[in-house]
């Protein structure tokens, strides 16, 4: 089985953004728990700003890999792009969120991508991605 976890916008911050909503550990320390667990999953990991780069490698991974967990930071609330680019590949999405978004501001209780996902998670801090994988296994 082939995964791959893609993290947008502020996602490379994680252990020094706001640590009591997203927590104090690195994105990359979790991965490693993350693989430590699944050691017959390839988990691949993918990290960008910039919305058309996101959009890049869904394109890339959506045809040929077994599924993708996205979390899509603040272009979930945004892009219809990134909605289109889940749609457009045969690879099933679940939508991640390390904190709970309907606990917070309104703006983030709307989600554009949600529609074009298998299943969203949120709010069950880093934990979100292994529940992710476990969906997609």
């Amino acid at each position: 089985m082939r995964i791959l976890i893609i993290n947008g916008p502020n996602i490379n911050l994680l252990g020094k953004r706001e640590p009591s909503i997203y927590g104090s550990v690195s994105f990359e320390d979790y991965l490693g728990t993350l693989k430590a667990l699944y050691p017959d999953v390839e988990l691949d990991y993918f990290q960008s700003n910039v919305e058309g780069l996101l959009i890049d490698r869904i394109q890339e991974a959506g045809f040929s890999l077994d599924g993708i967990v996205l979390n899509a930071g603040a272009y979930t609330h945004t892009s219809i792009a990134l909605q289109d680019a889940i749609r457009a590949v045969p690879a099933p999405v679940i939508e991640v969120h390390i904190s709970n978004v309907h606990a917070r501001e309104e703006f983030r209780h709307k989600s554009m991508i949600s529609c074009a996902c298998l299943g969203v998670i949120c709010g069950f801090g880093l934990d979100s991605y292994r529940l992710a994988v476990e969906a997609l296994l």
